[in-house]
């Protein structure tokens, strides 16, 4: 599939990015020292995107990737040059039967037509397709590029809190394996977990630090609605912690401990009915993804995950449920240890496979660890202590369900669970310094070395 573009091309657009890159790090790194990072992040990224190229190409001979590519983009691509009357229609969202005529053998016709989540996908990387100059790879990078914007918000929103810990912070959102490898080619996880990383940068910034600016309102509403249109189940995990969030922010201004306790329960409330107001008032929006429907395509998603085309030896089962919440929630243990730590290193069937399971490894023994060393009790406490960890366990949690519920295929899962690993990773590493700081102080309890929250370092806002 790769062609003579895909080894002429790609040097010349590194070359540009790294020039353009240096120049932002430059620019930044004097009052931002964490931009020592910003180069070296983004070419991993850049790496990740071109390994997924080459392995769907030359290891799995396609797959989503090289479909989006050259039976989505390139084919918009060539119809912008043969009917450019007729480009702007389909690109905007006119996927109608009748517009379906218009493509023809000069254009190749598009494969995601009538699947609107996947097609949007389509439609979001065209214009990426056409600076590409029909370059598989070219494309793949500068999505890579454009993503990383959301990824590298995210990592100073971390650092905004625990500067102490940049790092760590670094291992956990910027180089780890998996979500540098599948959070970076040319698939929806690429887009959305840079959507992920714009809606805590927009969500922090608005909504808990009060900043009216234009910017954080753009990056919350784009962010939200990229979610929205290419995987709504992600926006869902984040509005628990979210709402947690602003209310655990709220109420730590308030000093007054009646007030506190009278007013905890009236916006508990109140977020709550906030929160599902919203997500009924999407249900035409989220067609298959709405409240009404998403507990029945879980069920519909998990059963279809275990077919045999799918891979029978990558199949695992955490057993069967039905389309209720009771059913559900006995299911969440084994849907959230899946998430989170499977494939284990015996599960692993292919080299891809063996380095998740090798990632997993370590993920699962940091979690025994610091839960042997802290105990349950005094992770609780720090996690009390802090809004933003806070919000970090409960969307790995909400996340690692919904993804582990639905899906039964190691294949899937190693890819439709990133979006969780930079917040897990991180209040894994948060924790870990809470212990040792408590250690190099002498502590005996852990406790004593946190009395309030972080203060955020004003050099990254």
């Amino acid at each position: 599939m790769l062609n003579i573009f895909d080894l002429i091309l790609p040097p010349l657009y590194l070359l540009v990015i790294f020039f353009v890159a240096d120049i932002i790090r430059k620019k930044n790194i004097h009052e931002k020292p964490h931009y020592k990072y910003f180069v070296k992040g983004l070419f991993v990224k850049i790496f990740g995107a071109i390994a997924v190229c080459l392995i769907y190409t030359l290891y799995y001979d396609g797959g989503d990737t090289t479909n989006y590519f050259y039976y989505g983009a390139d084919v918009l691509r060539k119809l912008l040059f043969y009917k450019p009357h007729e480009f702007f229609s389909v690109w905007l969202g006119d996927l109608t039967l009748d517009k379906w005529s218009i493509f023809d053998t000069d254009t190749g016709w598009p494969l995601y037509w009538h699947d609107e989540h996947s097609f949007f996908v389509t439609r979001f990387i065209t214009p990426l397709g056409v600076l590409s100059g029909s370059s598989f790879i070219v494309c793949s990078i500068l999505l890579a590029t454009f993503c990383y914007g959301g990824i590298w918000r995210l990592f100073e929103v971390f650092i905004q809190y625990f500067p102490q810990v940049e790092s760590k912070l670094a291992i956990a959102i910027l180089f780890m394996p998996s979500v540098v490898f599948w959070g970076s080619g040319l698939l929806k996880d690429t887009i959305t977990l840079s959507a992920v990383g714009w809606y805590l940068y927009g969500f922090n910034a608005l909504i808990i630090n009060k900043n009216k600016s234009f910017f954080p309102m753009l990056a919350l509403f784009l962010s939200s609605l990229l979610l929205i249109k290419i995987k709504p189940y992600i926006l869902f995990a984040l509005l628990p912690g979210s709402m947690i969030w602003y209310l655990t922010n709220t109420l730590w201004r308030i000093k007054n401990f009646f007030l506190k306790m009278t007013l905890t329960p009236i916006l508990l409330l109140a977020i709550g009915a906030a929160g599902y107001g919203l997500l009924s008032s999407l249900g035409s929006s989220l067609g298959q993804y709405s409240i009404d429907n998403v507990m029945e395509r879980a069920v519909i998603v998990q059963r279809d995950l275990k077919q045999e085309y799918y891979g029978g030896n990558a199949r695992f089962d955490i057993g069967d449920f039905d389309a209720t919440f009771s059913s559900m929630i006995t299911k969440a243990p084994a849907a959230i240890e899946a998430s989170l730590f499977r494939p284990y290193l015996w599960e692993a069937k292919n080299p891809v496979m063996a380095l998740a399971a090798l990632e997993n490894a370590v993920v699962l023994f940091l979690t025994i660890f610091l839960v042997i060393r802290l105990k349950i009790v005094n992770i609780i406490f720090l996690v009390r202590k802090n809004s933003l960890l806070l919000f970090s366990f409960l969307f790995a949690i909400f996340f690692a369900f919904s993804v582990g519920i639905a899906t039964s295929n190691f294949g899937a899962l190693v890819r439709y669970k990133i979006p969780l690993i930079p917040f897990y990773m991180s209040f894994l590493f948060v924790l870990k310094w809470y212990y040792d700081s408590a250690r190099e102080k002498g502590l005996d309890h852990v406790r004593q070395s946190v009395s309030e929250e972080p203060e955020i370092s004003e050099s990254t806002i």
